[in-house]
């Protein structure tokens, strides 16, 4: 493909290429200078560097590989246009090495990146600044780069350390995550609370493959990037070795419940520290609808928890079946339907395999490459659903592991996901063949028919099997009600 209209004519023969999301993230620190000293993608002896000891080839400290992996078909072109996935050109890269992944087995293409424009859109994008555009403070900056709100407890400790230092606070929301736009409305809602002339600057820094969220390397990474926007320190959790700037770690606080305050540990009376709300228990009152408690967190920061954690029986939910063709999948599926329909007044969206085959993916074969196009298209649908609050419910064969895993990770990013495995046996769905299919795969009419002359790989990951060979349909269906009732994204009758 080569780039679009709107670029100068030296561009526009040029091959364009779209990122991965960690990728683009890269690239727009790349070309902000929140990643100096780096100005491109890495080659293979940097990147192994980095990889094996936290260096550049020239022993610049750096702590994560940052690379491009492109189709092996862009090998050889001398740069390369980088676009979003609107294909709106955002970078050239000029190659300057193309390499093979040692472990993965993926071509990467090396070089420097000059912009052409800046994203232009996006929320809160007037609150995003580069490096260049804050203005410079007197004195120590004290930056916290964070995933998550700042609750009652981490709020205190950083106007302790800050009034420590005598420092001014940025604040840095690393987007990427699932819920970008909560992330930031949070940290917004108690910009009061912050020390005075706080400044709130979002940055896309996903999480990345490979590298644990609040692990050394996480902290380097963000120890670079708060050190281009002027950080002179980084309020952290754990210390670590080498960082950019240093990595100050506050004391300990608790709740004391005598005088109802947050305060440090140590000007606590032991028996007066109450026991703080752990993430699980807090996901536990979320996830009913429940009021999380005044002395956690302000209840601006516990309305926007709410909003990107809905109550379960409110929650977009994808329910996905998979198994042989006449396995019992279409059929449970519009009970599920149904039922819900009934009981619970869900906006419900069933997308069975053989009505989306004759509309949304029309003129696709059964070659395993349009099987799997068919699958995504289906998961994409069902994602936007589920965005929205509603219920899918899919029913295709779905038969390959890779594709379904797709599915789960596109919809677990806005919702939950559960896969129900339709194992009725082969045989039982031969015998009930009222397509024919069977007959005809078997006769070689109809090739790489699933379970005849194409594999089928049965799930590891299912959250309910059902055999229907001896299960009606209403107990079938009954089932996979209850799983809904007892994970709490059906209210029971």
């Amino acid at each position: 493909m080569t780039a679009e209209a709107g670029l100068p004519d030296m561009l526009r023969d040029l091959p364009t290429w779209t990122p991965d999301p960690v990728e683009l993230a890269d690239l727009d620190l790349l070309l902000s200078g929140a990643y100096a000293p780096l100005g491109g993608f890495l080659g293979a002896f940097d990147a192994a560097m980095v990889i094996a000891g936290g260096r550049l080839a020239d022993g610049t400290p750096w702590p994560v590989p940052v690379t491009l992996g492109v189709p092996a078909d862009l090998v050889g072109h001398e740069r390369l246009v980088l676009q979003d996935p609107e294909g709106v050109p955002l970078a050239v890269l000029t190659v300057t090495e193309s390499w093979q992944d040692p472990t993965s087995g993926a071509t990467r293409l090396a070089g420097p990146v000059e912009a052409l424009r800046a994203p232009a859109h996006g929320p809160f994008h007037r609150l995003r600044r580069r490096p260049d555009e804050l203005e410079p403070v007197a004195g120590p900056l004290l930056a916290v780069a964070t995933r998550e709100p700042l609750h009652r407890k981490q709020l205190g400790q950083l106007r302790q350390v800050a009034e420590q230092l005598g420092a001014a606070v940025l604040v840095l929301p690393l987007l990427g995550g699932e819920h970008d736009e909560a992330l930031v409305r949070a940290l917004l809602a108690v910009r009061r609370e912050l020390p005075e002339g706080a400044r709130i600057v979002p940055l896309p820094l996903p999480p990345r493959p490979g590298t644990e969220p609040g692990g050394d390397r996480d902290v380097l990474l963000r120890s670079h990037v708060a050190a281009a926007y002027g950080a002179t320190h980084l309020l952290a959790e754990q210390g670590v070795e080498g960082t950019a700037i240093p990595v100050v770690v506050p004391e300990p606080w608790g709740y004391d419940a005598d005088v109802e305050v947050w305060r440090p540990v140590a000007r606590i009376d032991p028996d007066h520290v109450q026991a703080e709300l752990t993430p699980e228990r807090l996901g536990e009152l979320l996830d009913r609808g429940e009021p999380i408690p005044d002395w956690f967190t302000p209840p601006a920061v516990a309305a926007e928890l709410a909003v990107a954690r809905p109550p379960k029986h409110l929650r977009g939910l994808t329910v996905f079946f998979t198994g042989l063709s006449g396995s019992g999948k279409s059929t449970v599926a519009r009970g599920l339907a149904d039922a819900l329909v009934e009981r619970d007044g869900r906006n419900v969206t069933l997308l069975d395999g053989d009505v989306v085959r004759r509309l949304l993916s029309a003129g696709l074969t059964f070659s395993r490459a349009d099987r799997d196009l068919n699958i995504r298209r289906i998961g994409y649908v069902a994602a936007e659903v589920t965005r929205h609050g509603g219920v899918a419910i899919c029913a295709p064969i779905a038969p390959y592991a890779a594709t379904r895993a797709e599915v789960r990770s596109m919809v677990e990013a806005v919702g939950d996901f559960l896969l129900v495995h339709v194992a009725t046996p082969l045989a039982e769905c031969e015998r009930r063949d009222r397509k024919g299919l069977y007959a005809k795969a078997r006769a070689g009419i109809i090739p790489e028919f699933t379970g005849v002359s194409d594999p089928y790989e049965v799930p590891d990951d299912a959250a309910l099997t059902l055999d229907t060979t001896d299960l009606t349909a209403d107990e079938a269906v009954d089932r996979v009600l209850s799983l809904l009732v007892e994970g709490g994204w059906v209210r029971p009758s």
